[in-house]
């Protein structure tokens, strides 16, 4: 009878062990995590280089890791981006609001750039 209810146990043991580690090998940072961690080891080291310490450390770590993320940030616009840009631009150079600038909006975004 024990024979009977340990073997159900000891598959089901045996299967969750194999699939967890299945689970954990295919595990493997993106493109945009290998980047953030990159950025986060390059941070800490010149943070350690400069013996920084307590909120010394995690004012100049913030700001590192702002700086390098901003970079990236300033990338080109796509076509779609520069024109909504310029019609913003347009909408507050006019001082509109409300419906008014939805309309405005509306209308400069249709407009073939």
């Amino acid at each position: 009878m024990r024979l009977i209810t340990a073997l159900p146990l000891l598959a089901g043991l045996m299967l969750s062990t194999n699939l967890m580690a299945a689970d954990t090998a295919a595990k493997t940072p993106s493109p945009a995590q290998a980047a953030q961690q990159k950025r986060m080891t390059d941070c800490n080291q010149q943070a350690s280089t400069k013996s920084l310490k307590g909120a010394d450390r995690s004012t100049f770590m913030s700001t590192c890791l702002k700086s390098e993320g901003s970079s990236a940030a300033g990338k080109t616009l796509t076509p779609q981006q520069q024109k909504m840009k310029n019609c913003n631009a347009d909408a507050k150079s006019k001082n509109l609001k409300g419906d008014e600038r939805k309309t405005f909006m509306s209308g400069c975004l249709k407009k073939s750039a």
